[in-house]
C-alpha cells in the first residue's frame, strides 16, 4: 500500500470497517521520529488490531507551545514518515489543539498516551470510557525526546 493511502481524512477514519477492531487511537505531533517514537508507536499497536495516530497539524503543533520554530518537520512530511511505520495503519491529521472532536467521531477501543501524560485528567479519557473503551499510558524510554534532541543539535 502507498503511504500516502495511509493518511486519511476524518470520514474514512470515522468508517472503519468491523474487522480493524480493536481499534488503538493515539496522537501527537511526532516532530523528529526517534527511537522512543517507534517503540512507543509498536507497544500501542499491540493493544488491538489496528493504530490511528492522530497527527497535530502544523497550525495545531504550534499552538501547543513547543517553540516558535516547531514543529521542524512539516505536516505532510511528518505524516508520511508516521506512515512509513509498520506499527501505523493510518494516520490522521486534527487542526484542533486536542483531539478530542477526532475520537468522538472515531471512536476508538482504547486511547493511549505516553508515560509522562496522567490519563485520569484527560478529556479524551473520559471520552473513550463514555462508549466502553479503555485508556492507558504507556511508559516512555528513557532519554528519547524530541525537545531533547532539538537542544542538542542547536548545541
Amino acid at each position: 500500500m502507498p503511504l500516502i493511502d495511509k493518511i486519511v481524512g476524518w470520514d474514512e477514519a470515522a468508517a472503519l470497517p468491523p474487522d480493524q477492531r480493536p481499534l488503538v487511537f493515539t496522537n501527537g505531533v511526532f516532530d523528529l521520529l526517534h527511537r522512543g517514537h517507534v517503540a512507543y508507536l509498536e507497544k500501542a499497536a499491540e493493544l488491538g488490531t489496528a493504530l490511528m495516530v492522530g497527527l497535530n497539524s502544523d497550525a495545531s503543533a504550534r499552538g501547543l507551545g513547543k517553540g516558535p520554530d516547531r514543529p521542524l518537520n512539516r505536516e505532510l512530511d511528518r505524516a508520511l514518515v508516521i506512515a512509513g511505520l509498520a506499527s501505523v495503519r493510518w494516520v490522521v491529521l486534527f487542526d484542533q489543539p486536542t483531539p478530542c472532536e477526532l475520537i468522538e467521531r472515531v471512536r476508538p477501543d482504547v486511547y493511549v498516551k505516553g508515560g509522562d501524560y496522567d490519563m485520569e485528567t484527560l478529556r479524551e479519557t473520559a471520552l473513550v470510557r463514555s462508549w466502553g473503551g479503555r485508556s492507558l499510558a504507556i511508559p516512555f524510554m528513557d532519554g528519547y525526546s524530541t525537545t531533547s534532541l532539538v537542544r542538542r543539535i542547536r548545541g
